[in-house]
């Protein structure tokens, strides 16, 4: 059964009045961020383990008592918040969340954030994050990465940077509502979805770029456009979003030009569902459900994993 009508109405009413960062200062933004974050349901039996991944706070994210968790693999998380809010504590409930379903620990860390640590801060922690896991022991065929919103496209321009370095690729990604162009932001869906989107708008994603990149001469990095770079070589890629997002053509074009690419690529649009619905899954049953597909992908790219390692 989805979530009733009326029920999704009132969540989308309450992230309109409170979507509007306008006049509003960074630490205040964070500060709010965090707050929403408390205040929705949680995961019971959340286990999370402190981690220094150099000079970053990290943490290892599961459930307790979980019995089936795969040791030897790890799902590294990039969490979102527009590239200048967002900690391990907030993304806690999300990443136990997707620990339980896959069967294996997630990793979260706080990547440097924008305004204070412009580009391309966080693409060198994350880039940092992985290079610490394989310091760890584990091997990137066993490592997932994942991410919502810039968290997912901080995912994406890390397959690419790994790819361009020659290094060897994680197995898979899992990306939630990802911007694949924070360059031209020229999806339709800005403007088809405009009134429709609870969260997100042309004029928000914009803000963004201006805060992650601030005055850059020259252009804007390419890297931030991963739709218009070459996408050849990449793992196999989960894309799930919203029909009711500004992003939906980021995900659509996205999925659409790593087939092209010779990449294998699941996308998943969910019906009434906005940016990074799977962080209400507590409130949401399409967002519990949109947690089980990523199990389902993960276990799925696994086994596969497995079986060639064995033949």
């Amino acid at each position: 059964m989805p979530t009733p009508i009326h029920q999704l109405e009132a969540i989308k009413r309450f992230l309109r009045q409170n979507r509007g960062p306008s006049g509003k200062s960074i630490e205040q933004i964070r500060n709010e961020m965090a707050e929403a974050a408390r205040q929705l349901p949680r995961c019971p039996d959340i286990k999370a383990e402190s981690v220094n991944i150099g000079e970053l706070y990290g943490e290892w994210v599961s459930i307790e008592g979980m019995t089936d968790v795969a040791a030897e693999r790890a799902f590294l998380y990039f969490h979102g918040g527009g590239f200048i809010a967002g900690t391990c504590e907030m993304y806690r409930d999300l990443a136990a969340r997707i620990s339980g379903a896959c069967g294996i620990k997630v990793l979260t860390f706080q990547y440097r954030l924008a305004p204070e640590h412009r580009y391309p801060a966080a693409n060198e922690d994350c880039l940092s994050a992985f290079y610490w896991l394989l310091g760890q022991g584990f091997l990137p065929e066993n490592i997932f990465l994942g991410g919502d919103s810039v968290g997912a496209t901080l995912a994406l321009m890390t397959l690419i940077s790994l790819r361009d370095a020659g290094e060897a690729m994680p197995a898979a990604a899992v990306l939630l509502s990802p911007h694949s162009d924070l360059v031209h932001l020229d999806g339709e869906s800005y403007t088809s979805r405009a009134m429709t989107d609870p969260t997100g708008s042309l004029e928000g994603n914009r803000k963004i770029v201006e805060d992650y990149v601030g005055g850059c001469e020259g252009g804007l990095p390419a890297l931030l456009s991963p739709l218009r770079l070459d996408l050849h070589g990449l793992p196999p890629i989960l894309i799930q979003a919203g029909d009711q997002e500004v992003l939906l053509s980021d995900a659509e074009r996205l999925a659409v030009q790593l087939r092209t690419a010779g990449s294998e690529v699941k996308l998943e649009i969910w019906e009434q569902m906005w940016s990074v619905f799977q962080f209400m899954a507590g409130l949401l049953v399409e967002g519990e459900q949109a947690i089980v597909s990523i199990g389902e992908f993960v276990r799925t790219v696994s086994a596969a994993a497995s079986g060639t390692a064995r033949r």
